[in-house]
């Protein structure tokens, strides 16, 4: 059914889904934008799920933007690069508003967007050694699709310490920024996913997405116009003489001008 994830559900409802291109670094193309997007739909919709966990295969979590996705957008017009920025928007969107519990279990290393899914997530465990990242900047462009979530789950004073600088840190301090609930050694992810996901199994399924669907009520405005801020920021930035050296730079594999 799909190409890029996989779907799992043991018998009491706990469904993991798996970001499945470990030969990429499970880095986000638009065909799997599509499939967690409709993935989200589907476990949202099934009475029979109970909770979700987002995992990764292999390595690491997720890489961010896939390579091949970010250089075809070189070559689209604004309206069209608009148009790919709405796909990563929609697919958060999706995954955030999910009303089933989400539980990332971040097995690897998360930038950019990886950082974003970690962010959507309603609790997010890392394994120690693991390293994130908003490499954003390094490229010439910004973290804004994902800036909602980010913000919601770290608060602006805490996002503005990683948020710009591109700088990549470790598990530890992902924790510290509330990016992560905690980071545990690797033999332990297993066991601290699992006591998260055993409590809900005792609560009735709809109270809890009531009470999801309330905290976000409450929680940062995260709508059509802020989600549509995020994209026309980041076309703009497309459209920038940094950007165009930050991405040349990157694919001729040197450093870009604002460097030494």
């Amino acid at each position: 059914m799909f190409d890029t994830i996989t779907i799992e559900t043991d018998v009491r409802g706990v469904a993991t889904l798996t970001l499945n291109r470990p030969e990429k670094h499970n880095a986000m193309s638009a065909q799997m934008l599509a499939e967690l997007t409709e993935a989200a739909s589907l476990l949202g919709a099934d009475p029979a799920v109970r909770v979700v966990v987002l995992t990764g295969a292999g390595k690491s979590f997720c890489a961010g933007g896939d390579l091949a996705w970010m250089q075809a957008q070189r070559e689209m017009d604004v309206e069209t690069r608009s148009a790919e920025a709405r796909k990563l928007a929609t697919m958060l969107g999706a995954l955030n508003s999910l009303p089933k519990p989400l539980i990332g279990a971040v097995q690897g290393n998360a930038f950019g967007g990886g950082v974003g899914l970690a962010c959507v997530c309603d609790v997010a465990i890392a394994m120690e050694g693991a390293k994130f990242g908003f490499t954003e900047t390094r490229l010439g462009i910004i973290p804004a699709t994902i800036g909602p979530y980010v913000l919601a789950r770290m608060g602006e004073g805490r996002a503005r310490r990683v948020f710009m600088s591109a700088r990549i840190f470790g598990a530890a301090e992902a924790v510290d920024l509330g990016i992560l609930a905690r980071c545990v050694p690797p033999e332990g992810l297993a066991e601290a996913i699992e006591a998260e996901v055993l409590p809900y199994l005792a609560c009735a399924p709809g109270a809890v997405a009531a009470a999801k669907q309330l905290a976000r009520d409450l929680g940062p405005r995260i709508d059509a116009s802020v989600v549509d801020h995020t994209i026309s920021a980041l076309a703009a930035q497309w459209e920038t003489e940094e950007a165009a050296e930050g991405i040349a730079a990157f694919f001729d594999k040197r450093k870009p001008g604002w460097v030494g």
